[in-house]
Order: C-alpha cells, then structure tokens, then sequence
C-alpha cells in the first residue's frame, strides 16, 4: 500500500511542478511581449533566414494567456527559412525585477537558477518558432540556445561577489554582480558556441538528425563542448562532430570571459559587470573567473555641491576674477607645505586636477617641474595625486604604457596589461623623475604625449594565431614629471646663458619639453629654503598628524576632493574676446620666437595648450565662460614656460609673473590685481606691435 501512495505523491509533485512551468512560460510570453522581446526575437529569426521582410503588426499587451501558439499566431505572420544551422542562439536582455513583480517564481529561478530559467525560455522560443514556422529547418528544442542578459541585479550584498572573500562560490552557478577596473584584456579568441554530432554507426538512427547537440555552458572550457569521446547512448558508438554544423563565437579574457561582449570593455576603463562564477581547470592550476552576461561602463558623478567655507571665500573674493585661484594656490595642500610657498606651482597642480575628464578629446594639461627640490616636490604631487578618483604613482620598476605578455589564465594567448598610464585613465599619472629614464622610454613617452594613443604590435606566430596584430589603445590621462637639475654631473641651474631666463635643459629632448603642457620651476631651491618651509618640514617630523595651520582645518583634503570633482565636471565655453587674445599672443609669439635654421619655435600644441589652460582656470575659478582674465593667467603661465626653454621674448614678462609677491592680505590681493592688469596693457601691446590685425580692441581702462 505504500507504493501507491507514494508514486500517487510523485504525481502530485510532478504536476504541481508541471503547472508551475507551464505559468511560468506563460508569464515570460507577457513579459516578452510588454518589454519588446517578441518583436526582437522574430528579428533574430529572420537573421538566421537570410531575408528582409518587415512585421506590418504591431505587438499588443497580453493580458491573458490560454493557447501559447494562438497568441503567437495573432501577434506575427510567419516567415520562410532557407538555412540550416546546429544551434540557433537567442541573447534575451531581461530585467529581473519587472519580472518578479509579475511572478516571483519566476524572477526567482532567472536570479538564483538562469540555466533552469535559460530553458524555460528556450521552451517558448521553441514552440514560437514552430508555431509561426520562423525557422523551418528546426527539428530540436537543444538546437536553439538561450543567454539570458540580465540588466541589473537586487543591490542586495548577497548579489555582490567579492573575489577575496572565502570560500569563492564557484558552484553555485547563479548570476552576480561585481565592479572594477580593466586591468589586462586578452586579444579575442575563438570558441565553440555549439555543435552537432551523429553516431558513427549508420545503422543507428543517432547516425542523422539533431539529437546530439553540444553547447557552450557558463565558464565551460572548449573541451567541454567539443571532444572527440563521447558516446551513442543508445547503441555506445562513439559520436562524431558534424564540422559544417559547428557554430564559432568570439570571446576575450579580461581577468574574466567576455563571450560576445568582448568589444563592450575598454583596459583601464571602470565597470560593473553582471555574470556566472566558474572555475577554469588548467593543468594542475584552477582559476576562478566570471562568464559575464552584461557590462555597464560606470563613470564616476561629481558631487553637485561645493562645501561652505569655498562658498564663503568665493563671495569674499567676488570683486575680482583672479582673486579666488589666488586664494586657492596659497593656501592649497597646507598639510605638505606653509601657504604661500610654491604658489605657481600649487595653482599649475590644480589648474591640471581641474582638467582631468574620461573622453577623448579631452584638454589634456601635462606638467613638468625643474627642481633641485626634490624631496618636497615629490611630496607635494604625492598630496595632490591623491585628490582624484585615479591618480596613479607610476613605480619605477615596471611600464608607464601596455605590455604584451602570455595570458594567465590558460588561453595561450596574448595578454595586454594595463600599467600605470591606463590605470590613471581620466586622472593624472604621475611618472617621478624625468631624468631618470632611458632613451626609447622618453621617445615612447613623447609619441604617447603628441598623439595621446598607444600601439603595441602583437606577433601571431608567438602567441598562437595565424596573423600579426597591431592594437591602439587611447590614453586619456594627465601626466606629471619633474627634472631633478640637482643630480645631474652637469650643472644645470637657472642662469643667464645665451639668452636672458633660459634654462640649461639639455638633460631633456627639445622634442620632448615641447609636449609638456607646461614647464614649472620650483621657488625655493634646496640651497635657499624660506624659513617657513624648514619650520615646517621640521614640525611635521616631529609631529605627522599635527594640523600647523588654522586653513588646513578650514579647507581639509576632502573638501578638496569634493571641490577638484566639483570643478573638473564644469562644461566651459571661450568667449570671443579670450579667444581673441590667445590667437593674437600665439601668432605674436611665433612671429618673435623665430629663428632662420629651425623656424618658429612655439610647437605645434601651443595653441591647444594656450586653451587648455584658459578653460582650466575658469573651472577652478567655478565659472562656465572663459573670459579675458583667464585667458590672461594662461598665457602668463605659458610664456613663462617658453621662458624657461627659449630665454626672454619681446613680451618681456617677469619669471613670476603671476604672483609677483607673498599673498597675506586684501591689500596684497588688490596689488596682484593691479600688477596682473598691467601684464594685460603689456600683452595688448606686444600684440599690436608683433601681431597686426590679430587684436584690434585698444582699450586701456
């Protein structure tokens, strides 16, 4: 009597389990039909047919659903199909909280069992394609395959894989999400996404059809799929691959298997990913990687607030556009050195912090800093890099740019690491001493610099493919370097050489300073430090938490932070009077900076950098248009670079043009106001003497 009762149990069960299925491929035809993945499906059908023909009706809701295939006949009209495939692969994007919503079952099986829900689907798909006739050479439901995309996930902590935690769940086979930074991406190698195969008996009815189909699995390996022993299970036979029927896709390894959205991720951009855990076998190694299913390119928000004491001291200086930037580099990075020290260097830094952004067609603004100051330079940058989401130290002892190598996780094939410049990506890398790199590094260094790509050559033969490979990668970050004048056998220090204000900097390629956005020489050298720097080097050492000075509480490093993310996130415009001037200073310049071998002397980045610098100063002074004023910063700045490397022009401004003296009060402010208005009547001038119809507003209010 207990048999009975027991298999009458099993029945219950199996069509309680039955008519759960049955609603919960009901419930997806909804969901498909209200989300667009019906009409997207029969497009992906009639890719596999190889015709155009249009769907003339409109997708209705379905509220209600009896006979699967009598809604899918009133939705379409059927289509001809002309090819035959092994596997017809379906990608479903899927939101997995609408789906909840309509039935929790189901939303329940795609989170936390998606091979079980990939069936479900592949199920539906089935019965549509044959209802509707789609794809007429289709005998199996094991010939379609279904990924399903999820678009995002519960932010609930058991979501999240955190790849450090232990034990790693490789085994659970079930969807997560994870967030990073693409720190090496493999080149795109095949892989099988499915097969067929047929019993080498031909007495045996497996010897034709579509009973044996192999497909690919979440984190399965290419012997998983396709292997030469497998077996009839009807008659034992061994089983052979119907080559004309294998189906190839193309995936790539960026410390985790992309499948086809290999060309969706970027090295050293930053993303979230959504995929199955698994655990790759190689050789007596096991490696645990992610079989992604959907990639987001996360770009980080600054915040839409600045705090209230930046706030307090813009309406301070409100009178003026210069005073605020001014206010800013003196008092800026308190913690490392006394306000008022290094000002044109500090307002260089920040002027490049502002000027950091993930695009393209950045303004890139790059710094070079001429110092026998090593020790406090090196500080200070360390301070400052630290403001940005990426900023980057570069070690010395590995690459600035992408490398090649053999890939780790058992691919075998070529491996591009990412290093220090493309980590940075949308900050600054800083690269330490100049002086202390070899030839081809500055050569590569430069070339990255003028172009702001990189290219690696990836030979075939070496790492198992059947042509070369040559990969540009984009390089979207600001570089900071300084030239230690201080160790060189040569003496190289500020003097009067050939010319009045040049720099001996034959320890750098011409070529190579010309790239720098901007050549800075540090105040105070080593020799002559100011009594503030050395009481403060001093206090530090003997207390490192010690807050010396009442700003640095006033202005933390956070409030810094939220302020550069702040400012960086600003869209400015020229206005046509900046813009004016700055084409009437570069093509002054180029008329004086000229010589009879070589040709003028500015580069062929002066004007850009000229604009880069004008837009710069406009965030940091939180406006949105570039005025004259700022244009006028930028073009001090830069003429004090040319100084630097070219001697004194006709323009003839003084080394520290821009803070011309210590900064402690209002009436300091208003003398630098004064003085900086007085370089504006110079620059007017130099320009109506060596630039013609270049600038024609005389004004000298």
């Amino acid at each position: 009597m207990l048999i009975p009762k027991f298999s009458l149990r099993v029945q219950r069960s199996f069509w309680k389990m039955h008519k759960e299925i049955q609603k919960m491929k009901e419930i997806i035809l909804v969901y498909l039909d209200r989300s667009g993945g019906l009409e997207k499906f029969v497009h992906d059908c009639k890719k596999y047919n190889g015709i155009a023909h249009s769907v003339a009706i409109l997708l209705t809701l379905v509220s209600t659903v009896k006979q699967m295939s009598d809604v899918f006949k009133m939705i379409f009209a059927p289509a001809d199909s002309k090819q035959s495939y092994a596997v017809y692969r379906f990608v479903i994007s899927i939101n997995p909280c609408d789906v909840a919503e309509l039935d929790a079952t189901l939303g329940n099986y795609i989170l936390h069992k998606p091979m079980k829900a990939a069936g479900i689907f592949q199920s539906v798909c089935f019965i549509a394609i044959k209802t509707l006739s789609l794809i007429e050479q289709l005998q199996t439901e094991a010939q379609i395959s279904i990924l399903l995309r999820p678009t995002h996930l519960p932010p609930l902590p058991s979501y999240v894989l955190s790849l450090s935690a232990f034990p790693f769940n490789y085994t659970s086979q079930r969807f997560y999400m994870s967030e990073g930074i693409a720190i090496a991406m493999g080149t795109v190698t095949k892989y099988t996404q499915g097969a067929r195969f047929l019993c080498t008996e031909e007495t045996c009815p497996f010897s034709e059809g579509f009973r044996y189909i192999r497909v690919h699995l979440p984190g399965a390996t290419e012997s998983a799929t396709v292997r030469n022993d497998f077996v009839c299970s009807l008659c034992s036979s061994p089983l052979q691959e119907d080559m004309k029927f294998r189906v190839l896709g193309g995936r790539n390894c960026v410390v985790l298997f992309l499948d086809e959205l290999a060309n969706r991720m970027t090295i050293g951009n930053h993303y979230k990913i959504i995929g199955i855990p698994a655990c790759v076998q190689n050789g007596p190694q096991a490696t645990a990687c992610i079989e992604v299913s959907s990639v987001q390119l996360c770009k980080a928000n600054g915040p839409s607030f600045i705090g209230e004491n930046f706030m307090y001291l813009l309406s301070l200086t409100s009178s003026s556009c210069w005073r605020f930037t001014a206010t800013l580099a003196n008092i800026f990075a308190s913690q490392v050195v006394p306000p008022g020290t290094y000002n044109t260097l500090k307002l260089a830094i920040l002027l490049s912090l502002v000027q950091t952004c993930e695009i393209e067609s950045a303004d890139y603004l790059d710094l070079l800093i001429v110092t026998s100051d090593t020790l406090i330079i090196d500080r200070l940058l360390n301070y400052s890099i630290c403001l940005l989401p990426r900023g980057i130290r570069h070690p010395s002892s590995s690459e600035i740019f992408p490398s090649v190598s053999k890939d780790k996780h058992g691919t075998g094939s070529a491996s591009i690491q990412a290093c220090s410049a493309l980590l940075a990506q949308g900050g600054i890398c800083y690269i330490g001493d100049l002086s202390s790199y070899k030839k081809d590094k500055l050569e590569l260094l430069q070339s990255v610099l003028e172009s702001r790509t990189t290219t690696l050559f990836i030979p075939g033969k070496k790492y198992g493919e059947e042509a070369d490979q040559q990969v540009t990668i984009p390089v979207q970050t600001n570089f900071w370097s300084y030239v230690d004048v201080g160790s060189s056998p040569k003496k190289h220090i500020a003097r009067d050489s050939i010319l009045i204000g040049q720099m001996d900097l034959s320890l750098i390629p011409p070529n190579l300073l010309d790239v720098f956005g901007l050549l800075i020489y540090s105040e105070f050298p080593s020799c002559q430090l100011s009594y503030p720097v050395v009481h403060h080097v001093l206090q530090k050492a003997i207390n490192p938490e010690a807050m010396l000075y009442r700003v640095s509480q006033q202005f933390r490093t956070q409030d810094y932070e939220e302020f550069i993310l702040f400012a960086k996130n600003l869209h400015v415009e020229l206005s046509s009077e900046a813009e004016s001037l700055i084409q009437g200073y570069y093509l002054a310049s180029r008329r004086v900076r000229r010589d009879s071998v070589h040709g003028s002397k500015l580069s062929a980045s002066a004007l850009k950098i000229l604009i880069s610098l004008s837009k710069a100063h406009t965030k940091l002074s939180l406006r949105k248009k570039v005025l004259e004023e700022d244009a006028l910063i930028a073009i001090l700045l830069f003429e004090s670079s040319l100084t630097l490397k070219h001697g004194k022009s006709a323009l003839c401004i003084e080394p520290n043009a821009v803070f011309p003296f210590d900064l402690s009060d209002e009436n300091t402010l208003q003398q630098r106001d004064m003085h900086l208005a007085q370089c504006h009547h110079q620059l007017l001038q130099f320009i109506g003497a060596y630039g013609p119809g270049a600038y024609v507003n005389t004004n000298e209010e």
